[in-house]
């Protein structure tokens, strides 16, 4: 029998980078549905939360609202019978995603030919006034 870690809103905070605020917050809006509370009403957090947070957080980082957020975590509490749906969420997320990468590799592609351009003037610059490269 393995011992199950046990963590405090601080730990979690400060594991997750997240501010206790934060974390409350999640809480308070469903999207840690599966914290406990211990006899004196303190949130007890375990590995398999954290590695929840950090899913959530994933999913907000690459720019999942919160009302989305919910939908989600109301599906995987339902369990099984939503896998589907919440693959379909995830692949719509992965899909926004992939076209913000593409406008950001873009993005790359018009800084790269400036920089390009001006390093050619740049060296031309050098080259009129006699100046060494």
């Amino acid at each position: 029998m393995s011992l199950r870690m046990q963590y405090t809103i601080g730990q979690v905070a400060e594991k997750s980078n997240l501010s206790i605020h934060t974390l409350r917050y999640y809480e308070k809006e469903g999207l840690l549905p599966f914290i406990k509370r211990n006899g004196s009403g303190i949130r007890i957090y375990e590995d398999e939360h954290i590695e929840w947070l950090k899913f959530i957080c994933c999913l907000r980082d690459t720019g999942m609202s919160i009302s989305q957020l919910k939908d989600f975590v109301e599906l995987t509490v339902q369990g099984d019978a939503t896998v589907e749906q919440r693959i379909q969420m995830l692949e719509l997320q992965k899909q926004t995603v992939q076209e913000q990468v593409n406008t950001l590799m873009s993005y790359i592609g018009m800084i790269d030919f400036k920089i390009g351009m001006y390093a050619g003037q740049a060296k031309d610059g050098r080259e009129s006034a006699g100046q060494p490269e």
